[in-house]
Parts: structure tokens; sequence; C-alpha cells
């Protein structure tokens, strides 16, 4: 089979999953703050949307 010639950060994301990621990332975490940060930004566009 050959092998098809990837980007390094294509290479970083298979590695990582190979090896089940780095000790130190908690997906719970990580879920939690991307989520934390998606609702401020809703909350920041509500407020500064007013006038409709």
């Amino acid at each position: 089979m050959t092998q098809l010639t990837t980007s390094p950060a294509a290479s970083a994301v298979r590695t990582l999953a190979e090896e089940g990621g780095h000790e130190s990332l908690n997906a719970y975490a990580i879920g939690g703050g991307a989520l934390a940060a998606l609702l401020l930004l809703l909350w920041i566009t509500t407020r500064l949307n007013r006038d409709r």
C-alpha cells in the first residue's frame, strides 16, 4: 500500500490518535472550556445586538 503525503498537522493528529492523546489533556476540561467560550461569545453577541 502506498503512503500518502500528509501535512505536519495531520501527522501530529494521527500520532495523538494512535497514542491515545497526551496524559495532561482532559477531554472533559477541553469540552467544558470550549462550551464556556461559546456561551460567552453568544452572550456578548446578544448584548451588542439590542437594536433589533
